[in-house]
């Protein structure tokens, strides 16, 4: 059985303002493969992964993770960005 890998891509490509269907054809991808990917039911291949951090400029690891990802307020500010 394969480890889960996390990813923040629903998140970067929301941000950029790119469709599901976009990725998928800059990718060469079924646009369903995106989402399968963005909820974690589908694992993407390292050639696929390294063509998507191509995509949006980010290293590999900024996107994918075996780790869960902290969220990015956190990994910003740390424990100061708390609001009291």
């Amino acid at each position: 059985m394969s480890e889960q890998v996390h990813n923040r891509l629903a998140v970067v490509r929301a941000e950029r303002k790119v469709s599901r269907q976009t990725l998928a054809d800059a990718l060469g991808v079924h646009y369903q493969t995106i989402g399968y990917i963005e909820r974690g039911q589908y694992n993407p291949s390292l050639d696929l992964a390294l063509k998507a951090a191509k995509y949006f400029g980010l290293p590999v690891e900024a996107l994918f993770s075996l780790e869960p990802f902290q969220p990015l307020t956190t990994e910003i500010y740390g424990d100061n960005g708390r609001k009291q």
